[in-house]
């Protein structure tokens, strides 16, 4: 959950052993079946995990069903007929949930929905499983949760959405000279609209080198002449209250501070209770708007951040949806961040 992140340490590095389950060759033939079995939810989720790698069941389920039983039943037929692979990740504690990534039949429906080869989506069944055993594997999980909980919050509310989530991978094509974010999003509250990069922390890295960034935000404010606000989502309040002091120091610095607008939050601040804790929830609290030491007074909801800094101007139409056609492997436009059918009670797609 995301108010309880699973840490790299908790990880045994290696994978449960999975009971055989019988799957469909990827055949021209299943390939053709598949075009009227899929549904345009399971094609969503095709992209999703070709942009972000790997989803677990519960946040795919969170995002896109109205049911865990319902999206787990769909998630098995889509492993049989190889549209995702899976792995469960064995753990100190407890039990993993299952892990998705793409498998070779949804990659292949995906090159053929762009007029491309699978082989340049850059797509290789090792390379696509090979995150099981990635010494990032909890950051990247961590990050993926964010954004799901921001998206199933969206679900339950009509006047909010997430009109854009980007992939690390994909920041760092557009941002990798000067930054590298592990996301980044927009956040829609009825009329009001925030860009955001985040910045999600697991305790993995030093305080200075967290600070450090902000330096390279500056650096790309100062080249595009945009002003991003920067979120930074740490684990535990404690930690939150000790960087706000380094990340004040660093920031005060800057040439121009009000060009790097930054709010941070903690994963305990959330309540466990709620049926769907999310960062869109007034947890957030912005660089120079109090002492160092956080206040509960002061926190604001995702949205409110905007009142912090009226000097950010409004998002532009779009972003750049993708870095360049000629590069290899392609780089597809970034999928729609909320599903179809977005809304819980509306009719279920067929499975």
């Amino acid at each position: 959950m995301i108010t309880n992140p699973t840490r790299q340490r908790a990880l045994r590095g290696g994978l449960k052993p999975a009971r055989p389950t019988p799957r469909v060759a990827n055949s021209i033939d299943h390939q053709a079946a598949l075009a009227w079995r899929l549904t345009p939810r399971d094609k969503w989720i095709i992209r999703m995990l070709h942009e972000h790698r790997v989803l677990t069941a519960s946040q795919i389920t969170s995002c896109a069903f109205p049911s865990f039983r319902s999206g787990r039943q769909r998630l098995r037929e889509l492993f049989q007929w190889s549209v995702v692979d899976r792995f469960q990740p064995s753990i100190v504690l407890g039990t993993a949930p299952m892990h998705y990534v793409l498998g070779p039949a949804g990659a292949a429906v995906l090159a053929g929905e762009e007029g491309l080869d699978a082989k340049d989506l850059g797509y290789r069944r090792d390379r696509a499983m090979g995150i099981s055993h990635n010494q990032r594997l909890a950051h990247t999980v961590g990050v993926n949760e964010w954004f799901t909980a921001l998206i199933a919050h969206a679900r339950q509310h009509p006047e909010e959405t997430v009109g854009t989530w980007w992939s690390e991978t994909r920041c760092a094509k557009h941002f990798g000279d000067l930054v590298r974010p592990d996301a980044y999003g927009r956040w829609r509250h009825r009329d009001a609209e925030i860009e955001f990069f985040l910045e999600f922390d697991l305790s993995t890295e030093s305080l200075p080198r967290v600070a450090a960034k902000l330096h390279g935000y500056a650096g790309l404010a100062a080249a595009t002449g945009i002003t991003t606000p920067v979120l930074l989502w740490l684990p535990t309040a404690r930690r939150e209250t000790a960087a706000r002091r380094l990340l004040t120091r660093t920031w005060r610095d800057l040439d121009e501070p009000h060009r790097v607008p930054v709010a941070t939050a903690a994963a305990d601040l959330l309540n466990p209770d709620t049926p769907q804790p999310s960062p869109a929830e007034p947890v957030w609290l912005p660089l120079g708007a109090s002492s160092p030491h956080p206040r509960a007074s002061a926190r604001r909801g995702l949205h409110e951040l905007l009142d912090a800094w009226p000097h950010v101007p409004p998002p532009a139409t779009s972003p750049d949806p993708a870095a360049n056609p000629a590069s290899s492997p392609a780089m597809l436009p970034p999928p729609a961040s909320m599903p179809p059918n977005t809304h819980p009670h509306a009719a279920a797609a067929r499975r």
